[in-house]
């Protein structure tokens, strides 16, 4: 009898795959910025996968529910992974965002390594992807968008511009540039238009009026992407 060979094809995934949102083994815990949910700091990841180098637009739909690693270095050396300040956020640096979806809302995680020790930086969702010009990733994603920033953003009344409405990650790096922050909202990404980027600031995020939501310059940015 003749037998018959099948090819199959190879399918390439990216490194993204869902994970159970554990808290770390050794924790340490600060006060969070006025208003904001409940949040920790702690040691570097458990696990970390370097970004894919590339150029151009980065491919892939926006991420629901997932997690995503990315490896900080400056374009074009990578389009998923950005540093603009490398004084700030040196290159080989990492962040991972894990998002998890539950019934009753969405949490979200963020650990990094490789920052400055003991520097304390902002860092929030943002609406669009990242490319090598820090302002193409948009406003802060807002559950809630304010109305008076539709023509002209960012959104800076704390009445939108606050961690129930938005996704603030602040974190203080350790004596080895590593933390990890979690942050949980009582509401659901929209599927078609979820936040694209994590961005992170040189400075905490304030909370005054006229000033909410702002955390000095963008020195880094991770696309949040499915492939």
């Amino acid at each position: 009898m003749r037998l018959r060979r099948l090819a199959l094809p190879l399918l390439l995934t990216a490194a993204l795959t869902g994970c159970t949102d554990a808290s770390p083994s050794s924790e340490r815990t600060y006060s969070p910025p006025p208003g904001s949910t409940p949040w920790f700091v702690s040691g570097p990841p458990t696990s970390a996968r370097p970004s894919h180098p590339a150029s151009g637009v980065v491919p892939g739909a926006p991420m629901i529910q997932g997690m995503v690693t990315g490896t900080f270095l400056p374009f074009p050396q990578s389009s998923l992974a950005i540093t603009y300040d490398p004084k700030v956020v040196p290159p080989g640096s990492t962040a991972q965002v894990v998002i998890s979806r539950a019934p009753d809302g969405t949490r979200v995680r963020l650990s990094v390594t490789g920052m400055v020790p003991r520097r304390t930086y902002g860092a929030h969702l943002h609406r669009q992807p990242c490319t090598s010009v820090p302002e193409d990733a948009g406003p802060h994603y807002q559950h809630v968008p304010d109305p008076k920033a539709a023509a002209s953003p960012p959104s800076v009344d704390p009445s939108y511009a606050n961690p129930r409405n938005e996704v603030w990650l602040d974190f203080t790096a350790d004596a080895m540039g590593a933390a990890t922050v979690s942050t949980g909202e009582k509401w659901h990404f929209d599927k078609i238009e979820p936040p694209r980027s994590l961005i992170i600031h040189a400075k905490p995020t304030s909370t005054a009026p006229g000033k909410a939501g702002t955390a000095g310059p963008r020195v880094a940015c991770l696309t949040l992407t499915t492939q």
